[in-house]
């Protein structure tokens, strides 16, 4: 049997329902898991679809040119996506590493199906010893050397030349320009604690202990050049007290950071996520 994923979004009008059905019905597809959201506000609908096709010989390119009449006439953005395809992923992480480690036990127990292209990275030591513990690529990018401008069009190049299909910012310390963001040749996803705007720059934690806050929480979401305001994908918060002090505060925030990356990546390569302008409609 194969397993296919159809997603979709379009101007919300009469029929895309049972058009989408009628051409599943028409080829024998049996389906598995459908959900759909009609957005009032932007007046557009958004539709997941998870089917099995008795033929073998259908791929999803074949299924796309087939549907292409009905996404043209209702002015569809539409893909179809093969349960066996992997994803080429590409991570960027810096010092700090429970993101980049919790996405490399989470690849490598099978939980997170995609292919780890490669771990870059502006520090060596922890980041280039968990990628040599689970046999990936590395490389340093010495920014001190090359200037983030060259820095970036390195990034670039590799996810240009290794058809990375998604780049993960594992806790990746370093501003991207709005040059990178507009020439990156997939979707980017950050991951970032949830004061945003509050506490900024170093130490954040530290200073919402300070401060005296009961709550901390993580947010992922995609990269655009507005920094840290790209639409959300997954977002989660934990109460906190005065006891925990600083330092628990930062515990607590990497197990939340690591669980909301994860999620966010997951959620991705597994066709949840749509964009819906400034927003995301995810199908969790």
């Amino acid at each position: 049997m194969n397993r296919f994923t159809l997603v979709l979004h379009c101007p919300n009008v009469i029929g895309i329902v049972y058009q989408v059905s009628k051409f599943l019905f028409e080829r024998n597809a049996n389906i598995t898991e459908s959900a759909q959201y009609d957005d009032e506000i932007s007046d557009r609908f958004f539709m997941r679809v998870a089917f099995v096709m008795p033929d073998d010989a259908e791929t999803a390119e074949s299924l796309l040119e087939a549907f292409s009449p009905i996404a043209d006439r209702f002015n569809m953005q539409t893909q179809f996506h093969a349960e066996d395809e992997r994803p080429r992923i590409l991570i960027l992480a810096s010092k700090s590493t429970h993101c980049l480690a919790d996405l490399l036990q989470r690849h490598s127990s099978g939980e997170l199906a995609v292919d780890i292209l490669g771990i870059l990275s502006n520090h060596r030591g922890q980041p280039e010893r968990l990628a040599a513990q689970y046999e990936l690529p590395f490389e340093y990018l010495d920014l001190d050397s090359l200037g983030k401008a060259a820095a970036e069009e390195r990034i670039l190049t590799i996810m240009r030349d290794q058809q990375i299909d998604l780049t993960v910012l594992a806790r990746y310390m370093q501003i991207l320009s709005d040059n990178f963001c507009q020439q990156a040749s997939c979707p980017i996803i950050n991951i970032h604690h949830s004061f945003l705007p509050s506490f900024k720059g170093a130490r954040p934690y530290h200073q919402a202990f300070a401060k005296g806050v009961k709550l901390v929480g993580a947010t992922a979401h995609y990269v655009t050049p507005d920094l840290d305001e790209g639409p959300i994908i997954e977002q989660d918060v934990a109460r906190v007290n005065h006891a925990m002090g600083a330092l628990g505060l930062v515990e607590i925030g990497r197990d939340l950071e690591k669980a909301v990356l994860a999620r966010a990546v997951k959620l991705h390569v597994r066709h949840r996520v749509l964009p819906n302008g400034p927003r995301t409609v995810v199908f969790a």
